[in-house]
């Protein structure tokens, strides 16, 4: 290798896969030095950077899938004192020139992170904040089927012979699944009797053991986030729920935000214009973090029920002519911009 070779800078690009990453090398003017794949796992990873080192100094990698099967190579760069960049998706413009291959994405994801069309820092997924992220996919995967499984009882229940009916009638769904549980068949009673009992009951065991789980996953979530954001939970409206997915959307290196409006077009609260003429407008934000900004509506839902100020602030936009939506919107605003100063920082 020669000396020009030795202080070349480099700027790489990863299309991740489950089993193989393809990796390209780009020169300070965005040539191509090279394009390989490499097994996805901690010795391919090393053999990658290893790659990338051997054309120059590496500086800094375009990932595509940092949040999916990139995380466990965007962690390895950190580690490694290598810049990575997040690269959500190809250039369109070159895919439709070029055709589609792993190969012409890794080039492309190099040439978003050099170019600086991709700037987004990846997560670093190292932290607290990835640990509350993994308890919290397993809390709304038992949330979502402990409410099935209400439905299914409930459902089972219209149907069922009249004293079932009678007895599951009216309760309120945190005492239908212990009702259901508490069913006894009996083995040579009336068989449609006996298998809608059965039924019931194993619905009924299945809600309990879902509430087992979620009580288990808010326990350490409640720990988590005491210790990872204290001073989010000390804000108005902001509940174990909603702090854990705003953590979730900021990572556990939230410094890679680099401004408030930033973190405002994360969540999807930053207004986009529309407007034309002489209407002067600003439309709702489908973009961003969908969980966080759900977690800023159920914010704005509580203080507008119970915040003084929330409230009078509502009137007064009411007055003045303001719908409901546009009213919440604002508010959502103000959360995100009340939020960001108590995102923990390394």
């Amino acid at each position: 290798m020669t000396i020009v070779e030795a202080d070349r800078v480099v700027t790489g690009g990863v299309d991740t896969h489950l089993d193989v990453h393809v990796a390209a090398a780009l020169d300070p003017i965005g040539g191509v030095l090279g394009v390989e794949s490499f097994p996805a796992g901690p010795s391919g990873y090393r053999e990658l950077l290893g790659w990338m080192g051997g054309f120059g100094v590496v500086t800094r990698v375009g990932v595509e899938g940092t949040g999916a099967y990139g995380a466990g190579l965007a962690r390895f760069l950190r580690a490694c004192g290598v810049e990575v960049i997040e690269v959500d998706r190809a250039n369109r413009q070159a895919r439709r020139q070029q055709g589609k291959s792993d190969p012409v994405d890794a080039v492309e994801a190099a040439r978003a992170a050099q170019s600086g069309r991709a700037r987004g820092l990846a997560k670093s997924r190292d932290g607290n904040v990835e640990a509350i992220r993994a308890l919290v996919i397993a809390k709304r995967s038992a949330r979502s089927m402990r409410i099935k499984t209400l439905n299914q009882i409930r459902h089972l229940s219209f149907t069922a012979p009249d004293q079932l009916r009678e007895r599951l009638r009216g309760l309120s769904p945190l005492m239908l699944g212990g009702e259901a549980a508490a069913l006894r068949p009996r083995a040579g009673s009336d068989p449609v009797v006996f298998a809608t009992k059965v039924s019931l009951q194993i619905l009924g065991r299945r809600v309990l053991w879902f509430d087992a789980e979620i009580a288990r996953v808010d326990e350490l979530l409640d720990d988590l986030v005491k210790q990872t954001a204290p001073s989010l939970l000390g804000l108005y409206g902001l509940g174990v729920d909603t702090t854990a997915a705003l953590l979730v959307a900021a990572g556990d290196n939230p410094d890679r935000l680099r401004s408030e409006a930033a973190w405002a077009r994360l969540c999807g609260v930053s207004p986009v214009e529309a407007s034309s003429g002489k209407v002067t407008r600003h439309r709702l934000n489908r973009g961003g973090d969908r969980q966080a900004n759900s977690a800023l509506w159920r914010i704005v839902m509580v203080r507008m029920a119970g915040d003084p100020a929330t409230r009078a602030y509502v009137q007064r936009r009411t007055i003045e002519g303001r719908s409901k939506r546009e009213i919440i919107r604002v508010l959502k605003r103000y959360v995100a911009r009340e939020v960001y100063p108590h995102l923990p920082r390394a």
